[in-house]
């Protein structure tokens, strides 16, 4: 690699870094702690006024869940194959669909089996968070419970949904069985045609017909 190569490989780190923290909508203080990195490091970072040693890249990789050569953008092989590396975060198990960091990515998420009630809910309510973008949700099997605000919807398979991610939202299994489903989303992701609307008894579609299979 000539040196003009890499310097566009290490100039790249910081944005790289910064569309990865934000697609998941996490802050440089939560990374801070989780990492053990200092809050004004990872500010540089994601500016590109400090270089990105080994050091300070390896913990940030596992934090994010990607392989390191994902963060420095390191040449493809021209192999188009993708080769997920499955990680566990807040109990639910994500598989990486996407290999590139900006832009949409994609998920498949499993959620584990939670005591549920007699009306098809979790005994306890999914915390719920937001951030700025959208997300789309596709159910691939089971029973997916999607806390958007004050309401719930429960999603079964073949049935998706879409929102705005700055309203709170959860998710949680709503079955006897593990749920899997897609995940679509991205610090500035695009509309889908398919949105979750509050109110109903389930994802509609905008023309108002059934999101179901």
């Amino acid at each position: 690699m000539s040196d003009y190569d890499l310097t566009q490989v290490l100039t790249s780190v910081g944005p790289r870094l910064r569309a990865l923290r934000k697609a998941r909508g996490g802050t440089l203080a939560r990374l801070s702690e989780e990492t053990g990195i200092s809050l004004s490091t990872l500010s540089r970072l994601e500016a590109g006024q400090r270089e990105p040693t080994l050091k300070l890249l390896l913990p940030l990789a596992k934090a994010y869940g990607v392989p390191l050569d994902e963060l420095v953008g390191a040449p493809q092989t021209g192999d188009p194959r993708i080769h997920p590396r499955p990680f566990m975060r807040h109990g639910h198990t994500w598989i990486p669909l996407t290999r590139h960091l900006g832009g949409m990515h994609a998920y498949k998420q499993v959620l584990p089996v939670t005591k549920v009630t007699k009306t098809d809910r979790p005994a306890t309510r999914p915390e719920q968070g937001m951030h700025e973008g959208y997300e789309w949700l596709y159910v691939l099997s089971g029973r997916l419970l999607l806390a958007l605000g004050d309401h719930d919807l429960v999603l079964t398979a073949g049935e998706a949904a879409e929102f705005d991610t700055r309203t709170p939202h959860g998710l949680a299994n709503a079955g006897d069985h593990p749920v899997e489903f897609l995940a679509l989303y991205g610090p500035q992701g695009e509309r889908m045609h398919v949105r979750a609307r509050p109110g109903g008894g389930g994802g509609e579609r905008e023309d108002g017909s059934s999101s179901g299979g």
